[in-house]
């Protein structure tokens, strides 16, 4: 994913900043609110920020 867009993307929610996360072994990645405790999906390199495509992170996820 770009460098630059990360830097311009907040939360469409909170407009706090997020954390990009690419899984390993996987092609999947998200941004991760962690103030929201969301995590956006990002499909191939587009970041997909609605908050109904969102994941609830999980207590053990921070």
């Amino acid at each position: 994913m770009d460098a630059r867009l990360l830097e311009i993307l907040v939360c469409p929610l909170c407009k706090g900043p997020l954390d990009y996360r690419k899984h390993s072994g996987k092609n999947e990645a998200e941004l991760v609110c962690k103030a929201c405790r969301l995590a956006f999906p990002v499909n191939d390199d587009i970041p997909v920020m609605l908050e109904d495509e969102a994941r609830q992170l999980s207590p053990e996820e921070n």
